[in-house]
């Protein structure tokens, strides 16, 4: 799953659109319940070397609320990393550079958004 696909699933199946919130990072969004504003979501395209991860650039990630039980089998997957700037033992990061199924991404955004409310 890639941004344009993660915000209109996110659309679709909660009606939620992406907020820009800093000028400093005008390629960073959240993605919140319209019914009471908490975020479900944090994309932002990160530097690969901050990530733990080799090579140049960033890459694009989604942080998602999913548990601690949740997240520890997750981590040991492709695409999975310990969350980038959220609590690391509630969130995780998910890559979206195609090293994991859409399907996971979607399961992952439906639990975060159950788990914020």
């Amino acid at each position: 799953m890639d941004r344009q696909a993660l915000i209109a699933y996110a659309l679709e199946r909660y009606g939620a659109e992406p907020e820009y919130l800093w000028k400093k990072y005008p390629r960073y969004f959240v993605l919140r319940r319209p019914d009471d504003r908490r975020w479900f979501a944090l994309v932002m395209d990160v530097p690969r070397d901050r990530l733990g991860l080799e090579g140049d650039g960033a890459v694009d990630i989604v942080d998602v609320k999913c548990g601690p039980i949740l997240l520890g089998s997750y981590l040991d997957r492709a695409g999975f990393l310990p969350a980038y700037h959220m609590s690391k033992t509630n969130w995780i990061s998910v890559r979206l550079d195609g090293s994991d199924g859409d399907a996971d991404i979607a399961a992952l955004l439906d639990i975060s958004y159950d788990l914020v409310k």
